[in-house]
């Protein structure tokens, strides 16, 4: 992709009227553009005159008229954000001075900036790479501790590190496999066979404990989706207002209110979970509440986490029922069922449901009207997130992107061990080797196509 070198403006801060708005200039001529429309009462000198980093009170006219009192920040090539000339407005948050402000910029030569425009010229310009400015999208998004602390440490270029290192190893020994090719009439190999061997596997080790982190990074950044189900009137709304701490859900002793699926997004200790409050699991004949508890079994298949409402003033054998309808719709998948008793505080249950349930899955009896044990629920819920990974500062993988090219890569250096391991000739080595390089490259941009920028950075907001 060609830089394009146009001055490009965009108003940053989010819609709407407030104390400040901030609008944003890049390009090599946007301090001379916003010269030519600012006035300081004190400062004699022009912008362009002044030492970059530097803050500037004065006002901005357009002729005579006078638009606004602005603060204007001044940032010089290289050393700024995009890599280029960049001035910062800061003006008063109403709309209709913002959009004044624009046109004013467009009518003196300036167009409006594509969505993720700035982002773009930064990448364009070296200051970041792909995987760097693709995390600031992150960053923008992120509604949880966790999914902040990862965004940041993909910005700073933590992820980015690890892919260039794998890269650079990589690169060596195809460097001497390339040379082997120059002098293959001669028969000599430059490339120690043995200490390729113990590369490639090393690097398949990292690639592969990279790919088992999107599970987590993935959880991180969406949230985790726990389907809350079980039949009618065993306190699945009561459970799910006592979690989010408001009254969300319909909570009624008729059967079958919820007959649609009610969601919220809850931080837990810096992590996102999505809890589904779905319709109860029983036989009806009303087509409302049957289009419902589809939906319900449609969300246990979609959810990370199945949460199984039980009441304990039931039957055992009801109970057990309804354990079997659930296991039998998650089979054996890694899907987390907890099952959660409820209505301790009517009736106790020594009944032992623990030989109805897998390993991993796990019981425990709380009392969603009182809160009891709920603390002790919420506990099992973060026990399915590996919070410990996070906490040590791990590379997570958080992107779809980043995931499918790790993915292309390890299959390509998976060909490059088994030819290794065959005695495969050099030229065929180097191609799978050249391979996971591109495929790595593609993470950090030092490989790719303007189709994948444009898909990548239509998706950022207008201003960044």
């Amino acid at each position: 992709m060609i830089l394009n070198e146009s001055v490009i403006c965009a108003i940053s801060t989010a819609q709407g009227n407030g104390a400040i708005a901030v609008v944003r200039l890049s390009g090599n001529e946007s301090i001379a553009l916003i010269d030519a429309l600012y006035e300081s009462p004190k400062e004699g000198k022009k912008l362009i005159d002044q030492q970059a980093n530097t803050v500037h009170f004065g006002v901005l006219k357009d002729g005579d008229k006078l638009i606004d009192e602005v603060v204007i920040s001044i940032f010089k090539n290289p050393n700024s954000y995009t890599g280029e000339d960049l001035v910062e407005i800061s003006c008063h948050g109403s709309e209709y001075i913002q959009q004044q402000i624009l046109q004013l910029f467009i009518r003196n030569g300036a167009r409006l900036a594509k969505p993720g425009e700035f982002t773009m010229r930064a990448f364009l310009n070296g200051k970041m790479d792909l995987s760097q400015a693709e995390a600031v999208a992150d960053l923008i998004a992120s509604s949880s501790a966790s999914s902040h602390k990862v965004a940041i440490q993909q910005m700073r270029g933590g992820f980015s590190s690890e892919i260039v290192n794998l890269r650079d190893r990589l690169l060596h020994f195809i460097s001497l496999l390339e040379l082997e090719l120059d002098f293959s009439e001669e028969d000599v190999e430059f490339a120690d066979r043995k200490q390729l061997n113990v590369l490639l596997n090393n690097i398949q080790s990292l690639i592969q404990k990279l790919l088992k982190s999107f599970d987590l990074g993935n959880v991180i950044k969406n949230g985790v989706p726990v389907a809350i189900v079980g039949h009618t009137n065993v306190g699945k709304s009561t459970l799910l207002n006592k979690i989010l701490n408001e009254e969300k859900a319909i909570v009624s002793d008729i059967a079958g209110t919820t007959r649609d699926v009610i969601e919220d997004v809850i931080n837990i200790e810096g992590v996102s979970f999505r809890f589904i409050d779905t319709a109860g699991i029983r036989e009806t004949v009303d087509t409302i509440e049957t289009i419902g508890i589809e939906r319900t079994y449609d969300r246990i298949l979609k959810a990370s986490i199945i949460l199984l409402l039980v009441d304990a003033t039931e039957d055992t054998a009801e109970i057990e029922k309804a354990i079997k309808i659930v296991e039998g719709k998650i089979g054996n998948s890694d899907k987390k069922l907890i099952v959660a008793v409820n209505k301790i505080d009517q009736a106790k249950i020594d009944y032992n449901f623990d030989k109805l349930l897998r390993k991993k899955d796990s019981l425990v009896q709380i009392s969603a009207k009182t809160g009891e044990n709920v603390d002790v629920l919420i506990q099992e819920l973060l026990s399915v997130i590996n919070l410990s990974a996070l906490n040590q500062n791990e590379v997570i993988v958080t992107n779809t992107r980043h995931y499918e090219a790790l993915e292309k890569a390890s299959k390509s250096l998976q060909r490059a061990i088994e030819g290794v391991n065959t005695g495969i000739s050099g030229d065929f080595l180097a191609q799978d080797i050249r391979e996971t390089l591109h495929y790595l490259g593609e993470i950090t941009g030092e490989i790719t196509t303007d189709e994948v920028l444009g898909n990548i950075f239509k998706n950022f907001c207008i201003g960044k």
